[in-house]
């Protein structure tokens, strides 16, 4: 029986419309510049900054410049926040508004990170209901940015709960929910929970963006058929893998999963990530940066051990393009197929759908 292509549809927050499901997800560490720009050149339409503490914005830390850092080209573009007094998100958001450019603001109540909730911050709020209702409605109240929250299914097994969580969100006035389908308990181990997403979306009047193992186009698919929930969040899947984006679309379309890149266009590709981020962060620090992407793009590769090895003590550019260029020789002289070297993921990609 032939599958029928799925039918893309639109989603608003506020007054951006979304058109394809795919949202670059904050992540701390990671979705700086450079990494969002890479992603925006294969498709990505709307992105978020690294999480960022409001205490942080309120005591201008110096490393939240880089973080806001943006140009014309990123966007639409969300900040997403991380705190639990509601006077500190109300000076954080007049820090925000006053100095820099942004299109939607997120609340972060998922983190599962330790040293986050031990604070009462991130995930720790899923056990406080009113508490994150009340600070959804001081930045509501604050600001005319469409505002957003991220959550969980839960704090633990026994205390499931997003679905009220979400009904207590969209009182407060707020946009769009994103939802974890794990709890905090798990972290990020175990399978995440279609059925909470699904009877979240099910409860709410707003868009609801479904987050958890989205690693290829058949797991966005997956997810959208499960739940229903209007789109998705990327978050690891976009590891060395920014064409997670223009290649959800072409399968959501096709309905067949499109061949993985080339050797020379990812190779290219880490080529200008390393470039945008020596541009951004300088030679030194940039090249550092680098390093933990040369390993993401470069899972599947054979034999990568020695250069991997390499580039993890890499610390100047000229350095780290000589062993990404030594990685286009040897594959050029490879007798296995492209896709079979070079397949991020290779075996999602064989799922039925």
């Amino acid at each position: 029986m032939e599958k029928k292509p799925y039918t893309m549809k639109s989603f608003n927050i506020g007054s951006g419309k979304l058109t394809t499901p795919c949202i670059l997800a904050p992540l701390s560490g990671i979705s700086d510049l450079p990494f969002r720009m890479v992603n925006r050149s294969f498709g990505c339409k709307y992105a978020f900054t690294e999480m960022l503490s409001a205490r942080s914005l309120i005591c201008k830390s110096p490393k939240t410049n880089k973080i806001l850092a943006s140009v014309p080209e990123d966007r639409p573009l969300g900040v997403q926040l991380l705190g639990r007094d509601p006077e500190d998100l109300r000076r954080a958001l007049d820090v925000l508004q006053r100095h820099y450019t942004f299109d939607s603001l997120d609340l972060n109540a998922a983190c599962p990170a330790k040293k986050v909730t031990r604070r009462g911050e991130g995930a720790a709020l899923m056990k406080e209901p009113p508490k994150l209702q009340e600070l959804l409605r001081t930045l509501v109240t604050h600001t005319d940015m469409p505002v957003t929250v991220k959550i969980r299914a839960g704090w633990d097994k026994n205390s499931i709960n997003a679905r009220d969580i979400a009904l207590c969100a969209q009182d407060a006035g707020i946009h769009a929910i994103f939802i974890h389908g794990r709890t905090r308990s798990q972290k990020y181990n175990g399978s995440v929970d279609y059925r909470i997403i699904r009877d979240t979306k099910a409860a709410v009047d707003i868009p609801v963006i479904g987050s958890g193992d989205i690693l290829s186009p058949f797991h966005v698919k997956r997810m959208l058929d499960a739940t229903g929930c209007d789109g998705v969040a990327v978050a690891r899947g976009s590891f060395g893998n920014p064409w997670l984006f223009e290649q959800t679309a072409y399968f959501l379309t096709n309905s067949r999963m499109p061949l993985r890149p080339s050797q020379d266009e990812i190779i290219n590709t880490m080529v200008m990530h390393l470039n945008l981020c020596c541009d951004f962060y300088g030679e030194h620090r940039g090249t550092v940066l680098f390093r933990k992407f040369f390993s993401w793009y470069t899972k599947g590769f054979p034999h990568i051990r020695p250069q991997r090895t390499r580039a993890f003590g890499a610390e100047q550019k000229d350095h780290m393009l000589s062993i990404i260029e030594e990685l286009r020789f040897a594959a050029t002289g490879s007798k296995l197929n492209p896709l079979e070297i070079y397949g991020l993921q290779r075996n999602l990609y064989q799922e039925e759908f």
